[in-house]
């Protein structure tokens, strides 16, 4: 079983475009924070623009045991040097992105009912993402929120590590791992005007436990 660290930072090339923030500072940030798990996602990149991201962010924690997740691509986690990749449900099986980043890599897979957890309990996954919890502006084609109820449900469905997504911020993080997450994604509940990420990942990491 695999131990995910509490606080799961998702580095979106999208929004950080969208604030005008460098993604070398961004990063550096985080690994100032001590973050131990960090995603990197490029939805509408190229594959060289998504692999010279990745570039930055291996250069970015080098050396800090952090460990680097893929967001769809399999295949450039591999080229990449990254430690895993996720899927979400219109991308790879979990099983077929198993073969490709062999069985070293983790492999963590996006749900959103209850039928698709029960589906992720019994593939390959390491993991499990559930949400979103809160209503969210990052993703335009978001799922319906789930809801604390619908994450309680999902720990009751999986006994693999969960990772909580969508709207979570210092205000509401503890509520979820109140409800069963193992770990909570955050993205843009890292910007927050007039602070530090640094700051609001360290925040975040006090509040986690």
């Amino acid at each position: 079983m695999r131990e995910l660290p509490r606080l799961y930072p998702i580095v979106d090339a999208g929004v950080l475009r969208a604030r005008c923030i460098d993604l070398q500072r961004f990063c550096a940030e985080l690994r100032g924070a001590g973050v131990g798990l960090v995603q990197w996602r490029n939805k509408v990149g190229s594959p060289q623009e998504v692999l010279a991201g990745a570039a930055v962010l291996s250069e970015a924690f080098a050396g800090s045991g952090c460990r680097l997740i893929m967001n769809d691509r399999a295949d450039l986690a591999v080229l990449a040097g990254f430690g895993g990749v996720h899927v979400g449900q219109g991308d790879l099986l979990p099983e077929d992105a198993r073969r490709v980043v062999g069985v070293e890599r983790w492999v963590g897979v996006s749900t959103h009912s209850d039928e698709q957890v029960r589906i992720a309990d019994l593939g390959c996954a390491d993991y499990v993402a559930i949400g979103p919890v809160f209503a969210t502006g990052t993703k335009v084609d978001a799922e319906a929120v789930v809801g604390l109820d619908g994450l309680r449900r999902a720990r009751m469905l999986t006994r693999k590590p969960i990772v909580a997504i969508g709207g979570i911020t210092r205000e509401n993080a503890r509520s979820v791992i109140g409800a069963g997450a193992d770990s909570v994604a955050v993205i843009s509940g890292l910007l927050v005007e007039g602070e530090p990420v640094a700051k609001v990942a360290e925040d975040l990491l006090g509040i986690l436990g």
